[in-house]
């Protein structure tokens, strides 16, 4: 019996590729990769549903770094397709030698997406990663050509699918077909690819470029202020956002808080000076429940334990000036 370790995102293709594998006979085992931009849970719900074990690596760090500068390119959000599908191939490929299993293969299907899934990019992929030989593609296997792994016996070409273009027909209805009824709905499931978070990417990677994991985790939480090139707020809407903030706080970075009414939590990270700071206690004044008053008391917190204590005196910043301040 052949050993195959597949790349799993828990969408319905790479799925459907596991599963179309298991069907004929090969061991299948599945890899899923946490980064900051997506995690591993929807591949663990998949794997348990399919009875198939999984591995999972967290790889934010190399991930980041790839993604600051990917040497093919960018989809049209801040998406390096090419480079992320190479650098999972590569991953799961040192695995792949590790614990002994004969090839990859993944949910790719030809024609699905302009950028990442046409033969040059496929191409691509399987030559950045180390392990052009040994990659398989079983959803559109027969619109490519043959494969070692199908030259040796490996897997059987004729149980393999010719899958393309970006219509999930076929898809649903081999997921009908097998039995797999709980999945995803097409696209999302990575941050790259949505507008509204790539703005506040784009923002950190100008004015932090040795940004890390961490820093991206805030990216995810409340309202984002950049109040200058050193410096900016990020403001929770909600006590899940006040929670988080609290969380991802380092000790170097400042909590801000209205003193005296309900309002939002803020933490200012970067090298703030004082007009960074009294910008900060202005937004958190605007957006808390004393917004209209003239003038608000606002506590800046420093130190780990939140001890040193600074009070400021602002005016609520104007809701206008607060939204042009604001990273989108």
């Amino acid at each position: 019996m052949s050993k195959a370790l597949g790349l799993l995102s828990g969408g319905l293709d790479s799925s459907l590729a596991a599963m179309a594998l298991k069907r004929q006979g090969v061991a299948v085992t599945c890899i899923a990769f946490v980064t900051p931009f997506f995690g591993a849970g929807r591949a663990e719900k998949a794997a348990r549903a399919m009875d198939i074990p999984l591995i999972v690596h967290n790889i934010g760090e190399m991930h980041l770094e790839m993604v600051k500068n990917p040497r093919y390119g960018y989809g049209k959000n801040l998406n390096p397709c090419v480079d992320c599908h190479a650098m999972m191939f590569r991953l799961a490929g040192a695995v792949m030698e590790e614990q002994g299993f004969d090839f990859l293969f993944s949910g790719e299907v030809l024609g699905q997406r302009p950028m990442s899934q046409n033969l040059t990019a496929i191409k691509t992929v399987g030559k950045y990663s180390g392990y052009p030989e040994r990659i398989l593609r079983p959803l559109c296997a027969k619109l490519l050509p043959v494969t070692p792994m199908e030259e040796q016996g490996l897997v059987d070409r004729a149980q393999l699918l010719d899958i393309q273009g970006r219509s999930r027909r076929r898809q649903q209805e081999l997921a009908a077909a097998w039995g797999l009824v709980d999945y995803p709905a097409s696209g999302g499931g990575c941050l790259l690819t949505e507008k509204s978070f790539t703005g506040r990417l784009r923002d950190l990677f100008e004015h932090q470029p040795t940004c890390t994991p961490a820093d991206v985790e805030l990216l995810k939480v409340g309202r984002q202020f950049r109040l200058s090139p050193q410096a900016k707020l990020t403001l929770g809407r909600n006590e899940e956002d006040n929670a988080a903030i609290r969380a991802l706080r380092r000790p170097d970075s400042l909590l801000v808080r209205a003193r005296g009414v309900t309002g939002p939590l803020g933490l200012v990270s970067g090298t703030p000076d004082a007009g960074d700071l009294t910008t900060a206690a202005a937004l958190v004044a605007s957006y808390g429940k004393g917004k209209d008053l003239e003038l608000i008391q606002v506590e800046i917190l420093a130190g780990e334990d939140e001890g040193e204590t600074t009070l400021v005196e602002v005016r609520p910043m104007a809701r206008d000036q607060a939204e042009g301040l604001q990273v989108k």
